[in-house]
């Protein structure tokens, strides 16, 4: 085996807002990795705090993306346009990375060379003390195929983990990216679901990131997220039907779930009218 295949290139995309302060220590913990072939790549959405300056300090060591400001999928689009690795997996500012992650997720993909995605669980610790609050749901080490599943039953019995417990083949995220920038949070809902729809994967019960808990995060462990919760389902549900229309059953319920909230909270925002 040569050495390109052996150490193929990943490609880790870091999307940042506002999370200056969070910031060195997620870009520190790809850099600490001991897998030898990784590219930085950092998509700054238009930070208004000091996030610009963090990124500076790391000059040749990092790929720099600054964009204004248009939302989480926007940065997703940005960070994959501008890697070229043939492994991408994602990172959230304020989360990190434990020093082996990629060398694992390099070795799923290896020993099974017909999957599309990798994701793994994520340890919720607290962000000044880094004390530990809880795990992600999903357990279990094993292969995943849900295909069949999302287009004839139109469910998905498979709880996810966030943004940094997602990894893909670089050929399976070219098929859903760029993806629809109006989803502007929870933007990783779509990659999950349009990616569990297209491949085979694998799911990894081990703890290769930490989520950190904070009182910014923009939906993980937020109180009162009803409304959070309609506008993301709609806006989802709406684009994977536009998209993949064998979806159909799937979307319906989740639209359909995000409708039901409306109608109990009597929240309609203005850009979900239509």
């Amino acid at each position: 085996m040569n050495e390109a295949n052996s150490y193929p290139l990943v490609s880790v995309i870091i999307n940042n807002y506002n999370y200056g302060r969070f910031l060195p220590e997620a870009i520190d913990s790809v850099l600490a990795q001991t897998y030898p072939n990784i590219e930085v790549i950092v998509v700054d959405d238009g930070s208004t705090d000091g996030s610009p300056e963090v990124i500076a300090r790391y000059q040749n060591k990092i790929i720099p993306v600054l964009k204004k400001n248009g939302g989480q999928a926007s940065a997703f689009n940005a960070g994959f346009k501008a890697s070229r690795g043939e492994i991408i997996c994602m990172l959230d500012a304020d989360d990190i990375f434990i020093p082996e992650k990629v060398t694992k997720i390099v070795n799923i993909f290896h020993q099974f060379p017909d999957i599309g995605w990798c994701f793994h669980r994520l340890r919720f610790v607290d962000a000044k003390t880094g004390e530990y609050i809880k795990l992600s749901r999903e357990s279990g080490t094993r292969q995943c195929d849900f295909r069949a599943q999302l287009r004839n039953d139109g469910r998905l019995s498979f709880y996810s983990p966030a943004t940094s417990g997602l990894c893909f083949g670089r050929s399976l995220l070219q098929q859903i990216l760029p993806m629809p920038e109006v989803i502007r949070i929870t933007s990783d809902n779509y990659l999950k679901i349009a990616a569990a729809a297209l491949s085979k994967g694998y799911f990894l019960d081990e703890q290769l990131a930490l989520l950190r808990l904070h009182g910014n995060n923009n939906y993980t462990e937020k109180p009162n997220k009803q409304h959070l919760v309609s506008k993301v389902a709609i806006l989802t549900a709406y684009n994977l039907r536009n998209e993949w229309p064998f979806l159909a059953k799937y979307t319906n319920k989740l639209f359909s779930r995000g409708l039901g909230i409306i109608w109990r909270t009597g929240k309609l925002e203005a850009d979900l009218q239509q």
